[in-house]
């Protein structure tokens, strides 16, 4: 059976559980910081995805069954004075890596980014994923910067 990706209805109970409980396979995976999502999280992330025009997220199933996730976040480009899309999230199951079903998930992420007037699509991706690095350089993604002189773009965090 092929895969089939469809944006999320967060409103959508049966999607809601299946975007959770991918979401919670990626945190507990050591990819994604090897901790499960807390049960608060786990309750009100769909509401709050809802919740957000700026949110939309991509699910891909294999028959009935979600094997795929992509989180999306709107934000802005001030350069180009346009949206940009942040891919926050992408969560393949173990079971179908290297199908292709990132590559499907990417081009429904980037029809809906087109449609919103996005300029471009950003990600973040830990150095030593090299399958997911591989993947996202297949659909197009490169490292960052402006003058070469200055290097290439970091990707920083402050937990508050």
């Amino acid at each position: 059976m092929p895969i089939n990706v469809r944006l999320v209805d967060y409103r959508d109970a049966a999607q809601a559980t299946a975007l959770v409980g991918l979401l919670d396979a990626y945190a507990s995976d050591p990819a994604g910081g090897g901790t499960p999502l807390d049960a608060v999280v786990r309750q009100g992330l769909p509401a709050a995805l809802a919740a957000r025009p700026q949110a939309f997220s991509v699910l891909a199933y294999d028959g009935e069954h979600a094997v795929g996730l992509v989180n999306c976040i709107e934000g802005f480009s001030t350069f180009a004075c346009k949206p940009l899309v942040n891919v926050h999230d992408v969560v393949v199951l173990a079971s179908h890596r290297g199908q292709r079903v990132a590559q499907q998930m990417f081009a429904l992420v980037e029809q809906e980014a087109r449609r919103r007037g996005a300029c471009k699509l950003t990600l973040e991706v830990l150095s030593g994923n090299a399958p997911a690095l591989r993947a996202y350089e297949r659909e197009g993604f490169a490292g960052y910067q402006l003058d070469p002189a200055f290097g290439h773009a970091v990707f920083l965090q402050k937990k508050l």
